[in-house]
């Protein structure tokens, strides 16, 4: 995972097999200062695609570190919609 300019560049695949590897690096992106995620590169993606990201808000809200998500594929935002929770995307 890439940082630049404290935001994260989330690329590649969400899926099921990738994201605790992907919640451990985008956590260390946070303690080395990431305050954005950017999903502009993201590949496939299923279910655990917002897990990843409610889990990843959580654990940053917690230590105090808000962070924001851009670029969210539409297609994670209609699934947000439908399970009511876009908002806390």
């Amino acid at each position: 995972m890439r940082v630049e300019a404290g935001v994260a560049q989330l690329e590649g695949d969400l899926v099921l097999a990738n994201t605790t590897r992907l919640l451990t690096e985008a956590e260390a992106a946070v303690a080395a200062g990431a305050a954005a995620f950017d999903l502009k590169g993201v590949g496939q993606m299923d279910s655990s695609a917002i897990s990843l990201l409610l889990a990843l808000k959580r654990r940053a809200v917690a230590a105090n570190r808000p962070v924001a998500f851009h670029n969210i594929p539409e297609s994670m935002l209609s699934l947000a919609k439908l399970y009511g929770i876009a908002e806390y995307l």
